[in-house]
């Protein structure tokens, strides 16, 4: 047993680290507050190649797996710079389309999903169904040659900034031309689609979270696209194709998650260890201070070696183990970051709601982590039914 990251690893993380401290919370902030995106951050590391580091070789890509990538995701949160794009393009669409995708998918999409030059989002939660794929209202019905899609998605990040949404319908298994079949019936399928395609429309959600990411309606009116769209080119594709990005999803929500922790455990110490308020002592030398931000650190890094656990056991192709310890993670990542950020601002006192601390900013994207992309409460559905033996109790 092994915890050493490889000397490649190290590289990684270590240039990861210092991309980015050079933007850093600030900048994070400011174009967040402004209705911004971290444009010159994403381009910069799609530059320097970290945005591929999970794509195949032959596409342009690093050649690595969702390690490296949880890497990225990790090292950028812990310099105040969480992008949620790093979760749904690279992660989520690439780990499909390189997995599952037709040769001609794999050229048209990697390529650009390495260099960060094509941003391709992920549209599975609906307002009625969540993200149950079982429920989806959203279906797709053969058109000659074409495939119509019908529905709504909601709480789909980044739509704005992507050339592409990675739509999840539902396709009646005989023919695929009737979306009247029952429940039973139908079967997923996922599809490229252009987000400035005919019939798609969108609307924006107003979070209370500080990000320059953000949340859309998806409206999908008798929306056209060619029999190429279709991930895989048959509809066996696509439920391999749907639970290919599940875990790499929850392993990077997870790494960003522990970086934000970091992240807010820094300041908090850096503020504590030289606060001086009472005899001349810092107030990180009182128990009642110290104590709580060492529990949050025992969390974070808790949480940080399920996370590096699941990424290897996918990246071994281990799919199954890799499932338990991809939610296992996200659940602990989602609980250890919030803590910590709570903690912090806790212990930096007024200081900590400002924005100059850079703390308190933090705290709606870490609430959001223990809800979203699948809340801490199907995680322990999940762990007591496959884990525990127990009966399916929804």
């Amino acid at each position: 047993m092994n915890f050493d990251l490889t000397p490649e690893q190290e590289q990684l993380r270590d240039a990861v680290r210092a991309l980015g401290r050079r933007y850093g919370h600030g900048y994070f902030v400011g174009k967040a507050k402004a209705g911004e995106h971290t444009t010159e951050l994403w381009d910069e590391a799609g530059r320097l190649g970290y945005l591929g580091v999970n794509i195949p070789t032959e596409y342009g890509g690093g050649g690595g797996g969702i390690t490296e990538l949880a890497l990225v995701c990790e090292e950028l949160a812990a310099a105040g710079c969480p992008l949620l794009l790093l979760v749904v393009s690279p992660a989520i669409a690439g780990t499909v389309l390189a997995r599952n995708g037709t040769d001609e998918q794999r050229k048209r999409f990697l390529p650009g999903l390495a260099d960060g030059s094509t941003k391709i989002v992920f549209a599975i939660t609906e307002p009625e169904a969540g993200s149950n794929f079982h429920r989806l209202g959203t279906v797709a019905r053969r058109d000659g040659d074409d495939w119509v899609l019908s529905g709504r998605k909601c709480f789909i990040s980044g739509v704005d900034e992507a050339r592409y949404v990675l739509v999840v319908a539902r396709v009646a298994v005989g023919d695929g031309s009737s979306a009247e079949a029952a429940p039973r019936k139908l079967k997923p399928a996922l599809f490229v689609v252009p987000t400035d395609a005919p019939g798609l429309t969108r609307s924006k959600l107003d979070m209370e979270i500080v990000s320059p990411e953000h949340q859309f309606l998806l409206y999908l009116d008798d929306v056209r696209v060619p029999a190429d769209a279709l991930v895989g080119g048959s509809l066996d594709a696509g439920l391999p194709a749907l639970f290919s990005g599940l875990n790499p999803e929850r392993v990077t929500v997870a790494a960003m998650g522990a970086g934000t922790g970091r992240y807010a455990i820094e300041r908090a110490s850096e503020y504590t260890a030289t606060r001086r308020v009472w005899g001349g002592r810092s107030i990180g030398s009182h128990q009642g201070v110290a104590h709580p931000l060492a529990h949050a650190a025992v969390q974070v890094e808790l949480a940080r070696l399920m996370i590096y656990k699941a990424a290897s056991l996918y990246d071994a192709g281990r799919d199954l183990e890799a499932g338990v310890s991809a939610n296992m993670a996200k659940y602990a990542a989602g609980e250890a970051a919030a803590l910590a950020v709570d903690t912090a601002v806790q212990v930096l006192g007024g200081a900590g709601m400002t924005t100059e601390y850079g703390v308190a900013t933090l705290l709606g994207g870490v609430r959001a982590g223990r809800i979203a992309p699948v809340s801490r409460e199907m995680i322990l559905n999940f762990v007591a039914q496959h884990v525990l033996g127990q009966e399916k109790s929804y």
